[in-house]
């Protein structure tokens, strides 16, 4: 069976997406298997810190149990999204061990975020983790650069990030990063935004986000491993498009489903798996266009 990083190597080079989901709430898991399953596509269960940093009943093992109720490999796999060494509040967060666990739990890939950090102590952050997971045959994803819409303040306008690239990943620094780290995918800010995870803003529409695609063409030239989007929710289809020539073969899809299973859950958790579902269907159908693409990168 192949590994999560040789599917992530085979998306690249088939230029097809894998989309990862992410599950704020547990029963989200198998409506969205199931839905992976009936199009024939492949995609990711992720979780990330900051969904359960204040409700351990959803943490990792909670999910890593969901996950195996319903999994199916050749489908779909397991991943641990954003785990932050500063989080979005500038405070510095003990990681090692949410990592060592995740590992522990059977997580085949996993996500170290030191994008707030100096490049030299993200590098270092970095290299650890990668040597934790690849002792068990794992993929580390690393960030580089900053991808707004996780701060605790209000952030600037989307057209002036975007104009601006404020934030966006360096593309000498990418090289130095990858040849140096020994991460598996690196997660780059070229124009995307997190959904907004301020109570305030979490039923609003996001942003119809760009990417400045000649700008990600050079990071694809720079680097040789499989690109990620992060915040895919809300980016424009003809971009989408566009990124995948451009070297990305993974991204993150949380706000379309959650905010779909949220508006259903005011009836009841059916109407809320139904519509993550149907929403679910729409995403791999519609927007990515990936239905029957799973054996391009399972084989």
């Amino acid at each position: 069976m192949l590994t999560s990083a040789q599917i992530m190597l085979n998306a690249k080079k088939a230029r097809v997406l894998v989309p990862a989901f992410n599950v704020p709430y547990l029963s989200m898991v198998e409506p969205i298997i199931r839905a992976v399953e009936d199009l024939d596509s492949f995609a990711l269960i992720e979780t990330a810190r900051a969904e359960w940093a204040d409700n351990p009943s959803r943490g990792m093992r909670a999910v890593k149990q969901e996950f195996d109720r319903w999994c199916n490999p050749t489908h779909v796999r397991l991943h641990l999204d954003h785990v932050p060494v500063i989080d979005e509040n500038d405070e510095r967060v003990d990681y090692r061990p949410i990592i060592r666990e995740a590992i522990d739990l059977g997580y085949e890939s996993v996500m170290i975020d030191g994008s707030r950090l100096p490049l030299e102590e993200n590098i270092a952050a970095t290299c650890e983790v990668a040597e934790w997971v690849h002792q068990v045959g794992g993929a580390c994803e690393a960030e580089l650069g900053r991808v707004w819409g996780h701060e605790a303040g209000p952030p600037p306008s989307y057209e002036e990030v975007f104009n601006a690239g404020l934030g966006f990943t360096d593309v000498q620094e990418a090289r130095r990063f990858v040849r140096e780290s020994c991460c598996d995918w690196l997660s780059v800010a070229v124009g995307s935004i997190h959904g907004s995870i301020s109570a305030a803003f979490k039923d609003r529409k996001k942003v119809q986000a760009r990417l400045n695609l000649e700008h990600l063409e050079k990071l694809a030239q720079a680097v040789d491993v499989p690109l990620v989007l992060h915040g895919g929710s809300g980016v424009q289809k003809e971009y989408i498009a566009g990124g995948v020539k451009r070297g990305i073969a993974k991204m993150n899809i949380g706000t379309e489903i959650r905010q779909a299973y949220e508006a259903g859950l005011k009836q009841s958790v059916s109407v809320a798996q139904e519509a993550t579902y149907e929403r679910t269907c729409w995403i791999l159908h519609d927007y990515l266009e990936i239905a029957g693409c799973r054996k391009l990168v399972v084989g």
